[in-house]
């Protein structure tokens, strides 16, 4: 049974408060590769991409795009952030893929070639398929886990912000929650991290005191009285929670 939120509210705010300066990480591990993540059919003499696939930078470093599910996903390697994307058409018979403020992370041309924008290279990076990949999924988690992960959550953030930035929950976590919930913490001090790389943004952090996560009719982030609160909806899944962007300019980043 879950421990109520204000129990872990209050063991976070104390932890917090003592190992602030501590850093931690947090990712995520997808399960065994699907069948559906091998090649397709030959459409035009050119073979149909993966389903599920890795791919390799020309700027260097890796990422897997998953097709798998209703909203494409796409995690980079070095970032614990799965995006959750939507597709609409672009010129030439392109596909583009933008995430939930409407910016394009990535192109797929109609013979299979991937161009992905990045903050390093918002022009965009040429990848190549590397191979199939795992589906990209978040794994249940039990409630001792689910404070593992606020607590993580917790020490990146107040580390980025230079003071303690407690993790609460504003609905106790059931089995069915506690996974989507601790993504939602994860991404939001990811958000917050991001913004403390960034010297216009730097300030903007000594406004953020705690993050609360919550669920809600739809995901969204805001900033209201130094509480940054992120709502997500479980039903939809890891598609029903804001993405560090959002996360990012709700919090004031510009």
């Amino acid at each position: 049974m879950a421990a109520p939120s204000t129990a872990l509210r209050l063991t976070l705010t104390c932890a917090v408060t003592i190992a602030w300066t501590a850093c931690a990480s947090v990712s995520f591990a997808g399960p065994a590769g699907l069948r559906e993540a091998v090649a397709g059919q030959h459409v035009g003499g050119h073979p149909d991409p993966p389903v599920i696939g890795r791919y390799e930078m020309d700027a260097g470093g890796e990422f897997v795009f998953d097709r798998s599910t209703p909203h494409p996903l796409l995690k980079f390697d070095d970032r614990p952030e799965i995006w959750v994307l939507s597709a609409t058409p672009g010129p030439r018979g392109d596909m583009l893929y933008r995430n939930d403020l409407g910016e394009t992370m990535l192109r797929a041309t109609r013979i299979g070639g991937i161009t992905v924008f990045t903050e390093a290279r918002p022009d965009g990076s040429a990848a190549a398929l590397d191979g199939a990949s795992a589906p990209l999924r978040i794994a249940p988690l039990s409630p001792t886990q689910l404070f593992n992960r606020f607590y993580q959550a917790s020490v990146r953030a107040s580390r980025a912000a230079q003071h303690p930035v407690p993790f609460e929950t504003g609905q106790d976590a059931e089995p069915a929650t506690a996974a989507l919930m601790a993504d939602a913490a994860t991404v939001a001090a990811e958000a917050l991290v991001d913004m403390a790389d960034h010297p216009a943004d730097r300030g903007v952090l000594a406004h953020v005191v705690g993050v609360l996560v919550t669920q809600g009719a739809r995901p969204n982030a805001a900033l209201a009285r130094g509480v940054l609160t992120v709502t997500i909806v479980p039903a939809q899944g890891i598609a029903g929670r804001p993405s560090s962007r959002r996360i990012e300019r709700a919090a004031g980043a510009k």
